[in-house]
């Protein structure tokens, strides 16, 4: 390519640099605002998923509640309580059920060392409860199948309250807590959870049932469940679940209480949904303010061609090529572009990335609900083609135009 086409169009550009300016702008406006608004969109997307970071979202909770319908002669606001055949059922009777653990609240206590006392609530769990809800430890065990077998009174408490316990101790393993005037060992310390709004103190399940006279109750069940991936499948399988329970506990099928179903893999997946509809609207605004741009660089273009048609008459009538006026339109066009689009784009990315910084040194939140505001390099890219893409479209009117310009018209034009 003959590299004097660039001080040509250098040239051209020079003569317009008001114009060139306003409609640079536009163009720098619409990426600017595609960038912020996509990164807006990620940083949303990423803290709402890190609270499923590291989570088997595949989970669904069964819990009793309040009737609110008489049936087969039981009242209204009876209140179910689920049991271990319940468990039993649920496990053997769905093929989409994987697991079913159980879990009893024992309530919201208070606990001590005999120095501070802190308040937390308090459950009954299986080995299995630790994994699946993502509870990492921090120091020592968890239960193990002596402590099932032998009901012992053991204990795992979070990172949070073995530092109000035992603020001198590095860790608080083999030290006790009073629960209800009973001492326990604490065999386990976890990590407090940024998704945790409260703290919890686990006993193996075995335990609570020796010790609590509800022995066969449990408070809530959860269901770890394969096969189902869309809305619509988890759906149907909430509905299927709930009839049988209701079937069993008497419960009139048209309550819509009495059995509580929360369906987090539906719930994962609804979410997803509404993001892929903001990112496709965030992409639609994008590029509907970059739509404005091209047409202003467009307009720049065809006023270019006008001021320029005896020079382009001149160059057809020496023997210049449509080609070569073409393509010296068009990469005018991509030139204006390109400088102004990344222009926009890299302070898009500056204060995506600005902001981002800014949340990570102030954001100590327990729920994660806006992080890593930032665009991937996916985005970038596709930004980029958007870019030449439009550079092509504004530049390929006024290039056609300027191709057809008759070299006798052209010498005749003021």
């Amino acid at each position: 390519m003959n590299l004097g086409i660039f001080d040509e169009i250098g040239n051209s550009l020079k003569q317009n640099k008001f114009r060139v300016a306003l409609t640079g702008f536009s163009i720098a406006w619409g990426i600017f605002m595609l960038i912020v608004l996509l990164a807006a969109g990620n940083g949303l997307k990423h803290g709402v998923n890190s609270n499923f970071a590291g989570e088997d979202i595949n989970k669904v909770y069964v819990w009793g509640s309040l009737t609110t319908l008489p049936y087969k002669g039981y009242p209204i606001n009876r209140w179910i309580i689920l049991d271990n055949t319940d468990s039993l059922l649920l496990a053997n009777s769905f093929a989409e059920i994987d697991k079913v653990i159980v879990s009893y609240d024992v309530g919201y206590k208070k606990f001590s060392n005999g120095k501070k006392s802190r308040d937390a609530n308090i459950v009954a769990v299986t080995t299995d409860y630790f994994a699946v809800e993502n509870i990492t430890m921090k120091n020592g065990r968890i239960f193990n199948q002596n402590d099932f077998i032998e009901n012992r009174k053991v204990a795992v408490i979070s990172e949070k309250d073995a530092k109000f316990l035992f603020p001198n101790d590095d860790s608080p393993i083999g030290n006790y807590i009073n629960i209800d005037d009973i001492s326990y060992m604490i065999v386990g310390e976890y990590k407090s959870s940024h998704n945790s709004w409260r703290s919890s103190a686990f006993i193996p399940y075995s335990t609570a049932r020796a010790i609590y006279s509800n022995t066969n109750e449990i408070e809530e069940v959860l269901c770890i469940i394969k096969g189902l991936t869309t809305t619509e499948a988890n759906e149907a399988f909430n509905e299927k679940l709930k009839n049988r329970l209701k079937a069993k506990k008497t419960i009139h099928p048209d309550d819509r209480r009495g059995i509580g179903v929360w369906n987090q893999l539906q719930s994962y997946i609804q979410t997803q949904q509404v993001f892929n509809a903001i990112s496709t609207f965030i992409w639609i605004i994008g590029i509907g303010t970059l739509i404005a741009g091209i047409v202003g660089v467009s307009n720049i273009m065809l006023i270019t061609v006008r001021e320029r048609t005896k020079e382009f008459g001149i160059r057809k009538a020496i023997g210049a090529k449509p080609n070569s006026i073409t393509r010296l339109i068009v990469i005018e066009s991509l030139i204006v572009t390109g400088i102004f689009g990344y222009i926009g784009m890299f302070i898009g990315i500056f204060i995506s990335e600005t902001i981002n910084n800014l949340l990570l040194q102030t954001d100590d939140s327990e729920m994660v609900v806006f992080t890593n505001a930032t665009v991937d390099l996916g985005i970038v890219l596709s930004a980029t083609i958007v870019l030449m893409i439009a550079g092509i479209i504004a530049g390929y009117l006024p290039a056609r135009k300027a191709a057809k310009i008759k070299p006798i018209e052209a010498l005749r034009y003021e």
